[in-house]
């Protein structure tokens, strides 16, 4: 693979960090802002509530499907940390198949509610449902990539890292 492509990577990673952060801290802003208006002016918004809500969905799914890497994803550290990398190639098979037949089997599903959700809007800035849960479908097709990937490398005798509980981080 070319430099420049496998630069696109870690550029494009970075770039999700950033769209991550974004909404963290507009989320943020929107709590301090219905915290001063409901507790200092005494006038209570519901919009901020609203923006809430709807941005940490999209953090928690946005960050699930394009911030958070394979190795800071939870899984069952007693039993996959006990075992060699040829058993651990073989979770992470049986994982990922089982995972990439549950998410397509469900995606055609997912993409009918989804769209059947236009008719609805949210109840203070009008925002149509099937964009605020289009965010899904986004989730839905990275991480059934993401596991094409992990089991194609798992199947060419690539075991996925060990656990060490020393370089575990939170995730974010």
């Amino acid at each position: 693979m070319p430099a420049h492509l496998r630069a696109i990577g870690p550029w494009l990673a970075r770039r999700a960090e950033n769209v991550a952060c974004a909404m963290l801290a507009a989320m943020f802003l929107a709590f301090i802002l219905q915290i001063v208006f409901r507790y200092v002016f005494g006038l209570p918004i519901g919009w901020t509530h609203e923006v809430s809500v709807i941005l940490w969905v999209w953090l928690v799914l946005w960050g699930a499907a394009f911030v958070i890497t394979e190795r800071e994803e939870i899984r069952f550290d007693i039993i996959y940390g006990a075992v060699g990398p040829r058993p651990r190639r073989v979770m992470c098979i049986v994982t990922a198949v089982a995972l990439i037949a549950l998410y397509a089997v469900s995606f055609p599903a997912v993409l009918d509610y989804v769209a059947f959700m236009k008719v609805e809007k949210t109840a203070y800035l009008k925002i149509r449902f099937d964009l605020l849960f289009s965010i899904y479908i986004l989730f839905v097709v990275a991480t059934i990539i993401r596991y094409i990937w992990l089991a194609w490398q798992a199947m060419r005798g690539v075991a996925p890292d060990e656990f060490d509980p020393t370089r575990a981080s939170s995730g974010v």
